[in-house]
């Protein structure tokens, strides 16, 4: 039985999950847009929006400990730096809802959903 088990598994172990993940986010974060299959983007929603938030925290209290948790979250000096530099300041007066899935059709090879995940234009 699956009781008390949450989240996406997509056929992968989790040190692999992980690492899909991450990458997802940061080339999320870094280009703004991103095609990928509808379940990857599920799972990686949450992420970034809890990245934009706290990155937005970090503007209003102690912006080093924030910048540290983000790197520490992605792993690329790059895309924190745009993150907190350009992303936060854009969404300080939204509350939420930083990115958008929209729906592409079947993918050609093996008809699995494929979506667009992209930052919300402000």
């Amino acid at each position: 039985m699956r009781h008390l088990k949450s989240g996406r598994h997509l056929g992968r172990d989790s040190d692999h999950r992980r690492a899909l993940f991450r990458n997802l986010t940061k080339q999320l974060l870094m280009y703004e847009s991103i095609r990928t299959t509808e379940a990857k983007a599920k799972s990686v929603r949450p992420q970034a929006e809890k990245l934009i938030t706290l990155a937005k925290q970090g503007l209003q209290g102690n912006r080093v400990h924030a910048q540290r948790l983000a790197a520490a979250r992605l792993g690329d000096k790059a895309v924190v730096k745009k993150l907190f530099d350009e992303l936060a300041p854009r969404y300080q007066e939204r509350p939420g809802g930083y990115v958008r899935i929209t729906k592409l059709g079947p993918r050609q090879g093996d008809g699995a959903e494929m979506v667009r995940i992209e930052l919300v234009k402000e």
